[in-house]
């Protein structure tokens, strides 16, 4: 799948087909169930095309977890790179041994791909389940301790850790670089997964002065004929000093760009917050930087701007955080259950309660107030929100139960609840059910418009044999955007035009509104060739049906904190229309 046509979607083998009664008992979370004609029918109806799984290479949970009752959710403690975890198989294939679990695994894996959708795994190499030094000798540590991991350099040394875990594999090693190599080689050629997101991926380059792009494991995934081939995506990151490299990675690596999460979440909640209590708002700048494909942080590359926006995978939530649901419900996080005293999990979230904490229950009547009036402003916020990631120049990863609404119950940091918590619930409401699809309306929207799938930077000028600038961007007046209005601090209104690249394909408006109240705007004159502009779609309607015989003029009015879609046709289509 061509990285410009890629939607990535991140799931959990066992908590996303737990609960799925349509699945038969006996394969509800396993893999056999991802593998599954209904959970496949359920992916492509969504509309995504490459399926992104937590960690399934063998783990173990830490000894203070399993004292607690807890386990290692996630799966971000590895045991085994050669192995895949044997909890995640049917109860007939762990009884058969280690290769019928190896075979489902397979399976699941060729089952996917016959129905068009690429597997890649989240892989940690970074440290081990081993843990610090007073912990577990199960593995590498009992094998050459002093070799595989990273130590202080004092006398008697101690394990080094800028992984957050305990213990860090020292990719200074030859040894430690080989047995990653020969681990990846393994799970694409025996296994036949399509790529892999590498976890705390800051580690895998340190070298002797700190992080390096051209570090030998590294340079090894740029020309291994095996790996450099399929989809590489690094968690830009780790806690170690100089652990932000965002952008600082080479092709053919992607990056998962948290500037893109924050911009988003910033603009549309933690930022509406402040200004629905009296205090400014950001302006613009940021989130149309993000929305173009974060050219400040990918385009530094030898030569420039060769990765092009793709390299950019944009997210608004992970496995790790907030989902979407609890995102505009929780003002701050809600961890008591992972047995941590909340002090677990990050309290940055820039998320809005729109009022209230927490969702309505069972007891709640939606009806009165304060239900009746933060409800629908949250659903518009998670509408909001999906519309940035899906129409945004990059690759869009969706968090599994997202598109229809799930909640963690304010946990933003569940790695450690294989519970109700943490599993996707397939009963939906009308709310999931209109939120589901919306989110396969702007897929489908994705799909259709070459406009909104940029494999190059923009220019902002025209290319060559073209005769109008790639990227637009226009004020609520209709007018372009000029460096006064670029420069307005809190200015929270813009529209983007994104011209189709051929002539017969469609041009593309998205028009935002940031602002607290709502606003009269102008849609700027079609590009020559293009029909009427056509009204796709608006965060302020509930289910897309809303959409049927509703045409726009020149004008619009957006309400408060709202977007939305335009559709200009070209050629044979805008004659047709």
């Amino acid at each position: 799948m061509p990285w410009a046509e890629t939607v990535i979607y991140e799931a959990h083998v066992r908590g996303f087909t737990l609960l799925n009664e349509d699945l038969p008992a006996p394969l509800r979370g396993t893999y056999a169930g991802m593998a599954h004609p209904v959970t496949i029918a359920y992916l492509k109806d969504l509309g995504i095309t490459t399926l992104e799984l937590l960690p399934i290479q063998a783990a173990a949970s830490e000894p203070r977890l399993v004292a607690h009752g807890l386990t290692n959710y996630w799966g971000y403690s590895t045991l085994g790179y050669f192995a895949p975890e044997p909890r995640y198989a049917t109860r007939a294939a762990q009884d058969a041994g280690p290769a019928a679990v190896l075979d489902e695994v397979r399976t699941m894996v060729r089952q996917l791909h016959e129905a068009g959708i690429e597997v890649i795994l989240d892989v940690v190499y970074n440290h081990t389940c081993e843990g610090g030094d007073d912990q577990l000798h199960v593995s590498w540590r009992g094998l050459d301790n002093a070799l595989y991991y990273l130590h202080d350099g004092n006398s008697p040394a101690a394990l080094a850790d800028v992984t957050g875990t305990g213990n860090t594999l020292d990719f200074r090693r030859v040894r430690v670089v080989q047995m990653a190599l020969d681990s990846l080689r393994y799970w694409a050629q025996v296994v036949g997964v399509d790529g892999f997101r590498f976890d705390l991926a800051v580690t895998l380059g340190r070298g002797g002065y700190g992080f390096t792009p051209d570090h030998p494991f590294l340079v090894s995934l740029q020309t291994d004929p095996v790996l450099n081939n399929l989809k590489l995506i690094a968690e830009p990151w780790d806690v170690g000093p100089g652990g932000w490299q965002t952008g600082s990675f080479t092709a053919p690596m992607a990056e998962w760009n948290d500037r893109f999460r924050d911009a988003i979440r910033g603009f549309w909640l933690s930022s509406a917050r402040d200004g629905s209590h009296g205090r400014p708002m950001d302006g613009i700048r940021e989130l149309t930087t993000r929305l173009s494909g974060s050219a400040d942080l990918f385009g530094r590359s030898d030569p420039p701007l060769a990765r092009g926006p793709v390299a950019s995978v944009n997210f608004v939530t992970a496995h790790d955080g907030f989902t979407l649901a609890d995102l505009v419900a929780f003002d701050h996080k809600h961890n008591w259950a992972n047995g941590e005293d909340n002090h677990d999990g990050t309290s940055n979230n820039l998320s809005w309660n729109h009022g209230v904490e927490g969702h309505a229950t069972d007891g709640d009547d939606a009806t009165t107030e304060p239900w009746s009036a933060v409800v629908p402003l949250r659903r518009r916020s998670q509408r909001n929100l999906l519309a940035m990631l899906l129409l945004a120049a990059g690759t869009p990863m969706i968090t599994a139960g997202d598109e229809f609404g799930r909640s963690q119950d304010g946990n933003n940091n569940a790695y450690a609840l294989d519970t109700e918590v943490s599993w996707v619930d397939w009963t939906h409401d009308e709310a999931a059910r209109e939120l589901l699809d919306t989110t396969k309306l702007l897929l489908a929207l994705r799909r259709e418009h070459p406009a909104l799938r940029a494999d190059s930077f923009f220019l902002g000028t025209p290319r060559p044999g073209e005769t109008f600038a790639d990227l637009l961007w226009f004020t609520e007046h209709g007018a372009p955007m000029d460096h006064a209005a670029w420069n307005e601090p809190e200015r929270r209104v813009v529209q983007m035009l994104r011209p189709g690249p051929s002539a017969h394909d469609a041009d593309v408006l998205v028009v935002l509104n940031g602002r607290l109240d709502d606003l009269d705007v102008t849609l700027p004159p079609l590009l020559p060739g293009a029909g009427p502009w056509e009204r796709a779609w608006s965060s302020t309607w509930d289910s897309p049906a809303q959409s049927w015989g509703d045409e726009p003029d020149d004008g619009t009015t957006l309400e408060a904190l709202s977007v939305q879609v335009f559709v200009g046709r070209r050629g044979a289509a805008a004659a047709k229309e």
